[in-house]
C-alpha cells in the first residue's frame, strides 16, 4: 500500500504498513519475559533532536505547514452523533468547522463566511444551518449558501460560488481525520487502526492550554524510563518502572504500560488470558494525537500547536467495553478519568513546561533519546523524513 505526497509540485510515493501488532497473549507472555528477566523493549538507536526545534518560529511554520497537508484526527465520531452535529474550532492554526450532514456523511470547511470572514459557527451543538452572526449569511450543512438577506444589495453575487470553503474529510475507525490541502485518499489511512467501536459512549471533552512546545509534551507519552521518578506517588505504585513494550508501524506506534496485577494472569492459561484493565496501551497517530486505552476508558488526545512554546490539548474521553462486549459502568469510567487526569498526567504536564522554561537558555545543544525511548526514536526519525522533503 502507497500514499502519494506531493513535494514541489512532484508526487512520491511512501509505503504505508499494515500493523502488525502483537496479539494480547503475546503482550501478556512478553510481559512477563521481561519481569523475569528484569529486562525492557529497548531500541537500536540514539537520537539527537536540537533544541532550537522546539522554540524556532521557523521551525514552528514548517510544521503547521506539515500538519496542513496531512491526514490527522479531529474528533472522535461518537462526537458527531447526529445529522447536523458540528464541532468548530482551530486545527493547525486555521478555524474549521466540521459536521455531520443530512446523508450521514461527515465534512470539513473553513469557518469563515464568504462575505466578510466571520466565524459561522462557534463550540458545538447541533444544526440544521449556519447562520452567520454577523449578517445573517447562511450556509446547510453542506456548506451551500442558501440565503443572502437583502440579495439585490450584492449584484453579481452567485450564491452557488460562494459556498463554505471545503476542506478534505474522512472517517476510520472511530475517528475523523481533517487534511486542509489536497484530499484524504483511502491509501493514506490504509495505516490506520479501529480505534473505538460504534457503541462506546464519549462521556467528556476538555481543552487546556500548556506553555509548551507540542512535541515536548507528546513525548511524556511514549516512554516509562520515567515512571518511578516522576510518579512515584501516582502511577508508579500501581505500575513497573522502566518496563514497556514498543511496538511502531511506520511513524505510528503503540507503547504497553503493564500494571502489576497483571501477575494475576501468571497461572492462566495463555489462550484464556485476558488483558483488558491490566496495561495501559498509548498508541501515537503521527504526527500529533494519541489514543490511550485505560483500564476504565479511552482517551484521544489531539495536540493543537498555537505557538513555538504554546500547545492546546483537545480531549475526548469514551467508556470502554469489557471482554463480553457489555459497557463499564459511566461513573467507573469517570473514576478512572478523574485519577488519570488529576494525578500522573498532570505531572507529565508540568514535567514539560519545566522542560520548556530552559531551551532557550543553551544549557543543552540538543535533547538525547536513548534505547528506553525508542517510540519517541521513530517519531523523531520520520517528522525529520517529513520535514525533509518540504
Amino acid at each position: 500500500m502507497f500514499m502519494k505526497i506531493i513535494i514541489n509540485g512532484r508526487a512520491v510515493k511512501e509505503s504505508i504498513p499494515k500493523p502488525q501488532l502483537l496479539s494480547d497473549s503475546d503482550v501478556i507472555e512478553r510481559i512477563f519475559n521481561h519481569m523475569d528477566n528484569q529486562t525492557t523493549d529497548l531500541g537500536d538507536r540514539v537520537w539527537q533532536e536540537p533544541v532550537e526545534h522546539y522554540h524556532s518560529q521557523e521551525r514552528f511554520e514548517a510544521e503547521i505547514a506539515l500538519l496542513k497537508r496531512t491526514p490527522v484526527p479531529y474528533c472522535p465520531s461518537a462526537a458527531l452523533p447526529d445529522k447536523g452535529s458540528y464541532i468548530a474550532r482551530k486545527a493547525a492554526g486555521t478555524p474549521l468547522l466540521v459536521s455531520r450532514g443530512l446523508d450521514g456523511m461527515v465534512r470539513a470547511f473553513i469557518n469563515a463566511c464568504r462575505h466578510r470572514g466571520m466565524q459561522v459557527a462557534q463550540g458545538s451543538g447541533c444544526s440544521r444551518a449556519f447562520i452567520c452572526p454577523y449578517h445573517a449569511w447562511t450556509y446547510n450543512l453542506e456548506g451551500n449558501l442558501r440565503h443572502i438577506p437583502g440579495q439585490e444589495g450584492f449584484p453579481g453575487v452567485n450564491p452557488e460560488e460562494h459556498g463554505l470553503v471545503e476542506v478534505s474529510a474522512r472517517e476510520k475507525g472511530g475517528i475523523v481525520y481533517v487534511m486542509q490541502e489536497g484530499e484524504i485518499t483511502e491509501d493514506m489511512l490504509a495505516g490506520c487502526l479501529d480505534y473505538f467501536s460504534p457503541e462506546q459512549q464519549m462521556f467528556e471533552t476538555d481543552e487546556m492550554v500548556d506553555e509548551a512546545n507540542w512535541k515536548i509534551l507528546n513525548e511524556t507519552l511514549m516512554e516509562g524510563y520515567h515512571i518511578k521518578s516522576l510518579h512515584s506517588e501516582t502511577f508508579y505504585p500501581y505500575g513497573l518502572d522502566n518496563l514497556t513494550l514498543v511496538e511502531t508501524y511506520g511513524a505510528n506506534s503503540r507503547v504497553t504500560f503493564p500494571f502489576r496485577r497483571i501477575e494475576k494472569m501468571r497461572d492462566v492459561e495463555p489462550d484464556k488470558r485476558c488483558i483488558d484493565g491490566l496495561v495501559t496501551s498509548v498508541y501515537l497517530l503521527f504526527p500529533t494525537a494519541s489514543v490511550s486505552v485505560l483500564s476504565k476508558h479511552t482517551n484521544l488526545a489531539i495536540l493543537e500547536p498555537i505557538s513555538p512554546t504554546s500547545s492546546r490539548w483537545v480531549l475526548y474521553r469514551m467508556v470502554n467495553r469489557a471482554a463480553d462486549g457489555v459497557e463499564i459502568p459511566l461513573e467507573e469510567a469517570k473514576r478512572d478519568a478523574l485519577f488519570v487526569g488529576d494525578s500522573g498526567q498532570n505531572e507529565d504536564r508540568e514535567a514539560a513546561r519545566a522542560i520548556q522554561e530552559s531551551v532557550a537558555s543553551n544549557a543543552n545543544s540538543h535533547f538525547t533519546f536513548g534505547h528506553f525511548e525508542s517510540a519517541i526514536v521513530n517519531f523523531h526519525q520520520h517528522l525529520a523524513m517529513h520535514m525533509d522533503k518540504q
